[in-house]
């Protein structure tokens, strides 16, 4: 039984690392998602000129909260969901789901707010620059678990019923019109606070190794090269592409209006370039040493990066398949990486219940340690990565706050809907929740630490004038202090639902 058990931990790790190696795909592809746009045509009121410009299609703060924070969560929401689905025809919704979705919340507001605070170099400072759209993202997320919790103890307690699940889902809604409306500023749905400036990309330009975009500017997936010609896709954050507003003045002639034509012009699945990107990928999959490890002078450092790799080399050749990014302005990508990550969440489900089964563990106690830290690893890279490239701190703490609220609204709302619609449908009965005071102790719980965490974001606002970084003396204070909070969390969670206290 004890060997059982820890070869399904095993199991549950590597799931997790093949998370890991598919979240770099994912973020690629929503970074070509994200940096389209679109050519406008406008006159220019000086001279009369016809000139056009290209503006982003996705809006700055949307693309946060739906192909960022939804993206990163999905993982949670794909394990809520498929255990929602296995549980049709039950009285009573599985544990799994919700103990997950709010143990991954838990896991995004305390140890990524506590990576962030000290990824930033010594003494920079890292700021939010609209106050007010992250206000209207921390009110909805707060909301969220209130809402959760009159669910269970108040309005219908112990039990969810087909309107309240259509209702949480429906919110989702109302945070992306509210924080819309809030970035840009109509009168009467939003707050009276000033922005200050905001880079026009996701991160300002930096020196990085030499770059390489491939072929010619009509494909957009950029490769970085090192000394050998060895192409790595770099990640989301570090793309520094100029697509922001240009304008230029309009080609009249045939030629010029055909060559505009073909600067639009996307990668077709027949275009050669196209199938040599993908075979690119399998070869790329294949090596087992990077540049880097092949300069490593020590010897155990190469074996073990070596070792590292080979260990990694199934997820990668199964996710080679991913198509490459240039296609559909990344969306095939995109698609295809949420379709992966779905599969293994299925697995790590059944993992779970093997593992819940042989050691007698709660399963609420599983998804508040184990799941919900190996489901939100995208999450801690998405921040992470925000908060070292990005100049400001949008981005970072806006992934941790709207993946808690896209946790509540998707994460539970759709699983529970399902749940409750078949249960309508088939025994005119609502959803039973199990062990529902435990559940509803975790929400108060959180709610608590979380007022705690907040709370000490807003002081270094106004001591140090910024949330991430400052000295790293009391950057690493406050990493210790999250982290700490955490930790009440999982343990005083844990020990309600296992009925010890």
């Amino acid at each position: 039984m004890d060997c059982g058990a820890f070869l399904y931990f095993v199991g549950l790790a590597y799931c997790f690392i093949g998370l890991s190696a598919i979240t770099a795909r994912f973020f690629q592809s929503m970074e070509n998602v994200v940096k389209h746009t679109r050519k406008v045509v406008v006159i220019n009121p000086l001279n009369n000129t016809p000139t056009f410009k290209y503006e982003k299609v996705w809006n700055y703060t949307i693309a946060d909260i739906t192909l960022l924070a939804f993206g990163t969560s999905f993982p949670q929401i794909s394990l809520a969901t498929i255990d929602a689905i296995r549980n049709l025809g039950n009285l009573y919704a599985g544990g799994l789901g919700p103990g997950t979705l709010v143990g991954s919340a838990a896991f995004d507001l305390f140890p990524i707010h506590a990576v962030c605070v000290v990824v930033p170099k010594a003494g920079e400072l890292k700021r939010i620059s609209d106050v007010g759209v992250w206000l209207v993202e921390l009110f909805w997320s707060f909301w969220a678990y209130i809402w959760l919790y009159i669910i269970l103890k108040i309005w219908t307690p112990d039990m969810v019923t087909l309107w309240e699940s259509l209702l949480t889902v429906l919110q989702f809604g109302l945070l992306l019109i509210h924080a819309y409306a809030q970035d840009k500023r109509w009168p009467y749905l939003s707050l009276p606070l000033a922005r200050s400036e905001r880079p026009l990309e996701w991160v300002p330009e930096e020196d990085l190794p030499c770059k390489d975009v491939s072929f010619n500017r009509e494909y957009s997936e950029i490769t970085e090269v090192g000394d050998d010609g060895d192409r790595n896709i770099v990640d989301i954050f570090s793309i520094h592409s100029s697509d922001g507003i240009v304008y230029e003045a309009v080609p009249t002639s045939e030629a010029s209006q055909s060559s505009a034509a073909k600067f639009q012009k996307n990668t077709s699945t027949e275009d050669p370039h196209f199938l040599l990107l993908w075979r690119q990928q399998f070869m790329d999959a294949l090596k087992l040493e990077s540049t880097e490890s092949r300069k490593m002078e020590n010897i155990c450092a190469r074996v073990a990066s070596i070792s590292w790799q080979l260990l990694l080399l199934p997820w990668r050749l199964m996710f080679a398949f991913v198509p490459p990014y240039d296609v559909a302005h990344g969306w095939i990508a995109f698609i295809f990486s949420l379709l992966f990550i779905s599969g293994i969440a299925y697995i790590v489900t059944k993992l779970t219940d093997l593992i819940s089964c042989v050691t007698g563990i709660n399963a609420y106690v599983i998804a508040f340690t184990a799941l919900a830290s190996g489901t939100s690893w995208p999450d801690l890279v998405a921040s992470k990565i925000a908060a070292e490239r990005q100049t400001t701190a949008d981005s970072a703490i806006a992934n941790i706050i709207c993946s808690n609220s896209v946790n509540i609204y998707v994460g539970i709302g759709i699983p529970w809907l399902i749940d409750t619609a078949y249960n309508f449908c088939a025994y005119q009965q609502p959803l039973y929740i199990q062990d529902a005071g435990g559940l509803s102790f975790a929400l108060v719980v959180f709610f608590i630490t979380s007022m705690g965490c907040i709370s000490v974001l807003v002081l270094r606002r106004l001591t140090l004038g910024a949330e991430l970084g400052g000295p790293k003396i009391w950057a690493w204070v406050t990493c210790v202090y999250f982290m700490l909070l955490w930790l009440i969390f999982v343990v005083l969670s844990s020990l309600k639902v296992s009925g010890i206290i």
